[in-house]
């Protein structure tokens, strides 16, 4: 298929000039201090609906409001009143003076020391989006899902479309730790890892940490994913419904007399109808006929909560609560028989995951430059996975050596509760010093009970070791213990600023009759940030960062660890990993910024584990699993973004990403015994570095939202991504990914403002409709070029998937 790429791109440009009349305007609000008159760089002025932005150090902010309506916003500001200001139709400049206090009365605002807004990018530390970009790029699809705009940053590796647990900076997908509120989730996926629980109708914000960030969090050395609850305001009732093709939800915000409020969110998913016209269409198209399969639909049920109050001017309360669950099940029977292949299968799958969470947390203001904040919180995921297959061949012309017969029963529970609380202390000292200290402890319980039976009949080869029945009964517990100091200190005139922080962490595991601690690991951090530029030309700002630090965590893999009989053997390790990033920023007059980051990580003491069998006799056999603490790392790598900020007409960003990630596990035992194989316990041959299963070289993303006009929006999503290793020496990659979508948006509004609407038609996996079979590759291990060999279909669904959605807010 030949694209004229020149043609559609004088065609896009005069798409856009035809199409972009003026319909909004821009807005400057500018905060000062009422008594000293100084601006107030950092103020929050808060758009309802709009998201949130941040003062320069004029103290201005500029945004963009519609020309048909008058429009409130707030304006917050850390020690200080918060102030309300109507912005009327014929006016865009706005004079705000603020008066001091002894309180903050927004959470928001309290910014676990950190300078006023929470959701602020940093550079060579983080990532953030918020308000109308969350919104676009997150709500379309069957599943509405902040990680689909997460997955757009730069830094995060493309995995597939059914999957939420992107690998970020060459990381294990796995290593990704998620934060609601300050609250760690345990397993924040539906459908174990295709969606994540983060619906955008309650999420304020996400900030993506894939750098050396603060010391204030740990337990990952990849990634740190910040999820900001929305809040309820005490002001006003607010109420949504949204409804899209496959699924339903609805929030109501109330609020609590003047001083706090409660938020609620409710979705659930029907996937019934549109299971249905897949089978449909799954006659004609016969690589659909596996939905046939499905009996018990995908489903999603999740429920939220949030609360806040102000009990005095020096002391605030905020909780959120979170329920979920999801589920699919399978049934399939299918005889083959012809003059090649004879085959009767039988299968029955049934799952379903439960995961639900709490947390409350207390703020006081004993003094006007100190935050005191305390929180605790407990988690619940349980897992029930039940499978039976069973499998017949015919002798028929086959080769020897293959599978005759095979049954295979499974049952699995998986069940993990923790329990967290931590304490945090901010206090600014004066002439640009900030420092903080907290701990934070987290105790967990792993419960996993697996009953396995597995019977595989072979013909050719009666010696051939049988894969072992096993029942698995594993109680495990740990408990974390972390404590850290930080010193921030920016100079008077904002040229240079330095994050030094040290954070300690301490892991406690315990089984059945055994107990186990590691050494106490500290994780120093430092970052400097120079400001060479400031408002020269049609330069705003440039900036150039350096960081370097250590992370830590506990491998997942761990939790299922049962080692009673040979503790003595065992050398418990957390994960480690140094990270050093070097990258500047630049921001423009025009609204344009652009940021480029390269980065180093050195991963060691990674934990692996290799399974293999030990034969008892012709017929019988039992499995070893060993678990090594010496896993190692080495991933390089740079990404950039060019990005426009929120505009009246065309905005959005392009991000690229290299990565280039070894990986080597030194006492590797294989997975799987072949026939004629030795069967001792040997590590692996050739187990030197390889590239992982989830690694690309190449990632581009190019989001642009288009706004012909205040009443219709065209929002775009591009991707493309290099191929997965097929196997470990990276001989083979499977072809590149290049995910297109696009969604069609039209909003109204009534005279009031009060009462807004928006329909939108989208459309993922458009390449599909000009798909064909690709290459397979070979990945160059120095350019990471692919150099095309033969033909393999790779595709994450080989059809379009067409969703609309309704929106009505009051």
């Amino acid at each position: 298929m030949h694209i004229n790429f020149k043609h559609n791109v004088v065609f896009f440009i005069f798409f856009i000039a035809v199409l972009c009349p003026l319909w909004a305007r821009d807005v400057t609000v500018v905060v000062r201090d009422s008594d000293l008159g100084i601006p107030l760089q950092g103020a929050v002025v808060r758009l309802s609906g709009s998201g949130s932005f941040v003062c320069d150090e004029d103290g201005a902010a500029v945004f963009i409001v519609p020309d048909d309506r008058q429009v409130q916003v707030k304006i917050l500001y850390t020690g200080y009143e918060t102030e309300s200001l109507t912005i009327p139709l014929n006016e865009d400049r706005f004079n705000v003076d603020l008066h001091i206090r002894v309180v903050l009365e927004n959470e928001e605002l309290v910014v676990e020391a950190q300078r006023p807004n929470n959701i602020q990018a940093k550079s060579g530390r983080s990532v953030a989006i918020s308000g109308e970009a969350l919104s676009q790029t997150s709500e379309i699809g069957l599943i509405e899902d902040v990680m689909s705009s997460i997955r757009l940053l730069p830094g995060v590796g493309y995995t597939s479309m059914f999957s939420a647990k992107p690998s970020i900076r060459g990381g294990d997908p796995g290593d990704l730790t998620a934060v609601m509120d300050g609250f760690y989730v345990e397993q924040p996926y539906h459908w174990g890892g295709a969606y994540s629980i983060f619906v955008p109708q309650m999420t304020d914000s996400a900030r993506l940490s894939h750098g050396v960030f603060s010391g204030r969090y740990g337990h990952t050395i990849s990634g740190l994913l910040e999820i900001s609850s929305k809040k309820p305001q005490a002001e006003e009732i607010q109420f949504e419904l949204n409804y899209s093709t496959s699924e339903v939800g609805m929030s109501l915000a109330y609020p609590i007399g003047a001083k706090g409020g409660i938020l609620a969110m409710g979705k659930v998913t029907f996937w019934e109808p549109y299971l249905g016209l897949i089978k449909l269409i799954a006659k004609a198209v016969p690589r659909l006929d596996v939905i046939n399969t499905i009996t018990k639909a995908p489903y999603i049920r999740d429920f939220a909560i949030t609360a806040g109050y102000n009990f005095s001017n020096n002391l605030q309360w905020s909780a959120t609560a979170f329920f979920g669950s999801d589920g699919v099940g399978a049934e399939y029977h299918n005889i083959i028989n012809n003059e090649k292949h004879q085959r009767d299968v039988n299968l029955k799958f049934s799952w379903i995951n439960y995961t639900t969470f709490a947390i409350t947390r207390f703020v006081y203001n004993p003094r006007n430059n100190m935050i005191l904040a305390a929180s605790t919180g407990l988690g619940l995921y349980e897992s029930d996975l039940i499978a039976d297959i069973k499998m017949d061949r015919g002798p028929l012309d086959e080769p020897e050596n293959i599978p005759r017969n095979m049954q295979i029963e499974d049952t699995l529970i998986n069940t993990t509760i923790n329990y967290q609380g931590r304490v945090d202390y901010d206090v600014d000292i004066g002439h640009g010093f900030l420092i903080a200290a907290g701990v934070h402890e987290l105790y967990a319980q792993w419960l996993k009970d697996e009953d396995y039976k597995e019977k595989i009949e072979i013909e050719g080869e009666s010696d051939f070791p049988l894969p072992a029945n096993y029942r698995l009964n594993v109680k495990n517990s740990a408990l974390n213990t972390s404590a850290y100091t930080l010193l921030e200190y920016l100079t008077p005139k904002k040229i240079f600023g330095v994050e030094l922080g040290m954070r300690l962490d301490h892991f406690y595991f315990m089984g059945k009759d055994f107990s186990i601690q590691s050494y106490p690991v500290f994780n120093p951090r430092l970052n400097l940030d120079f400001y060479l530029i400031k408002n020269i030309s049609i330069v705003d700002s440039l900036s150039l960062t350096l960081g370097s630090g250590l992370f830590s965590s506990i491998n997942d893999v761990v939790t299922s660890i049962d080692i009673s009989n040979k503790i003595e053997n065992f050398d418990l390790r957390p994960n480690r990993s140094w990270t050093s990033v070097v990258g500047t920023k630049i921001d423009f007059s025009f609204g344009v910024s652009f940021n480029i980051e390269a980065y180093y990580k050195h991963v060691y003491d990674r934990t692996y584990r290799s399974e293999t069998y030990i034969i008892d006799s012709p017929t019988e056999q039992h499995k070893i699993i060993d678990y090594f603490f010496n896993g190692q790392g080495r991933i390089t790598g740079f990404d950039f973004q060019l990005q426009k900020n929120d505009s009246r007409f065309i905005d959005g960003w392009i991000s690229y990403s290299y990565n280039y990630a070894l990986y080597r596990n030194p006492n590797a035992i294989p997975d799987v015994l072949y026939p004629n194989t030795d069967t001792s316990r040997y590590p692996l041959t050739g187990n030197g570095w390889y590239f992982p299963s989830f690694h690309r070289f190449h990632n581009i993303n190019l989001i642009l939202n288009i706004k012909p006009s205040k009443r219709f929006h065209i929002g775009t999503r591009f991707g493309f991504a290099s191929g997965k290793p097929v196997d470990e020496d990276n001989s083979k990659r499977e072809g590149f990914s290049w995910p297109v979508d696009i969604k069609f948006s039209w909003y109204w509004y009534n005279a009031s403002g009060k009462i807004r609407g928006e329909i939108y038609l989208a459309a993922e996996n458009l390449q599909s409709i000009v798909y064909d079979a690709q290459l397979l590759s070979r990945g160059n291990d120095y350019t990471g070029d692919e150099e095309m060999s033969e033909y393999k279909p790779v595709y994450d669904m080989p059809v379009p998937m067409v969703s609309f959605g309704f929106k009505w807010t009051y």
